[in-house]
Parts: C-alpha cells; structure tokens; sequence
C-alpha cells in the first residue's frame, strides 16, 4: 500500500492533497499540532472514501518536532512513498516590531523542518529508489517582500534547496518537487494577520483545490518546480524583466493595507 505523509495536512492545501491522494487509494497519514482539526480531517476522510487514514500530532515548529515524527513511523515500520512538506506560516510587519520569538518559530517551521524531514525520509527513498517530495514554496521564493521579510526568505530557502536536491536526484527514481503559489484562498493571511491587506482580497487569491491538483500533477511528472496560475508565473518572473528595487517596492505596496 502506497502511504503519503502530509504534514500541515488539517486544513487548506495540505487538506486538499490529502483529498487527491485519497482518491487515488494511497494510505493517508496527517500530522499537525491541531488534534482537533485532525481528528475532524481524517473523519471526512474515512468516511469519504474509505481509505487508511490517521493523524500523528506534532509541533513542527519545535526542534525535535521533525524527529519525532519520523521516528513514531520508523517505531511502526510504516514507510513513506510520498512527503509533502506543507506545513508552514506567515508573518506580517516591519521586522523590527516583530516578536522575535514568533519569527524564529516561523523560520523553525518553513526552513529548519522543511530541510530536516527531507533528509529524514530522503535517505529511506533512496535505499528503495522509489519516493515523491512535494515542497511548499511560494511567488515569493522569487523576489523580496518587504512586510514580510523572513518569510519570503523562508520561502526563497524552500525553492533553492528544492531545486538543488532535484538535480542530486537526477538517474534516480526518488524527485523532489517544488509547488509555489500565490494567494490562495485559505486561513493563511488570518493566521500571518495579514487578512486586511491588497492580497488577501478574495477575487484575487486562487482556490486551494486547484493550487493543490496542479502540485499534484507536477509531482506525479517529476517537475522541480511549478508556479500555479498565468499572473502568479509573470509575477515571479517578474524580477527578471524589471531592476530588483522596483519589484521589491512594488511588492510592499502590494502588501500594505487596503485604504
């Protein structure tokens, strides 16, 4: 039985793989720091489409998160086929009136975990030759975003590092792929406090279905890396077409509060 772990897997993209993985059968493994959302998540899950499904509840955003993690599944001898490395948050505001606790937390999270589980479970998949990895990366792996600083450095580590291990990878049957969106419709600008920005408006965010089935998609194909969406991908291609310091002042405008 092909078994995915989905971290982050509760709610928004991460729930929304777990759904297309469901459909195609594949043990579902769920791990977050929410018990409540998981347990409501793998409950729609089991009865929707009858499949394997549990949640391991972890705090990624803690150093011997990833550890434990990986190590409850070695204690079970369950092995992962595919990881999408989906956990992760934002921040918001001037770096310098930023808790620093909270913004080290973030980075814990989107970088430190992200790098750690890969070489957790990278291992494993090699031994066999068989193995997925899907990465959350963002528009902003691409450019500079001031409000938001650590975060899209954050974000720019996850698409380097992603891009790097892929051409590692390369004559193997193990791939690593890298999904970077741009808003999508999910609580990730109320929990980075950033649900009254330009952004965060909904005609302009992109659905997490959909964001969630092109990943899929590109991961299935092997890509290094795919941008959802024709204005995300002009977006992030954007510094390449104009000096760095107009994209990045852009950008914060973008991110300033709606008026």
């Amino acid at each position: 039985m092909n078994t995915v772990l989905i971290t982050g897997g509760s709610s928004g993209i991460g729930y929304e793989f777990a759904k297309l993985f469901a459909q195609k059968q594949y043990r579902i493994i769920l791990a977050s720091r929410n018990e409540e959302k998981l347990q409501e998540s793998v409950n729609y899950l089991q009865q929707t489409y009858v499949v394997d499904t549990y949640f391991i509840t972890v705090d990624l955003a803690t150093s011997n998160g990833p550890d434990m993690l990986y190590n409850h599944l070695k204690e079970r001898s369950i092995e992962i086929d595919v990881l999408i490395n989906n956990a992760g948050r934002g921040s918001y505001g001037m770096l310098h009136e930023q808790s620093i606790k909270s913004e080290l937390d973030m980075v814990q999270l989107n970088v430190h975990a992200v790098s750690h589980l890969m070489m957790l479970f990278l291992k494993d998949m090699v031994d066999k030759d068989s193995g997925r990895i899907l990465n959350i990366g963002s528009t902003t792996s691409f450019y500079p975003c001031p409000l938001s600083a650590n975060y899209s450095a954050s974000k720019a580590f996850v698409l380097y590092l992603t891009e790097a291990v892929a051409t590692e990878l390369e004559g193997t049957n193990v791939s690593v792929t890298a999904l970077c969106p741009g808003a999508t419709t999910t609580d990730f600008f109320k929990n980075a406090k950033m649900d009254k920005q330009k952004v965060s408006t909904t005609e302009e965010t992109m659905d997490p279905q959909k964001v969630a089935a092109i990943g899929f998609k590109a991961m299935m194909k092997r890509k290094k890396y795919v941008i959802p969406g024709f204005q995300n991908w002009l977006l992030s291609h954007s510094p390449r077409l104009f000096p760095r310091s107009t994209v990045t002042s852009i950008t914060r405008r973008v991110l300033e509060k709606k008026k």
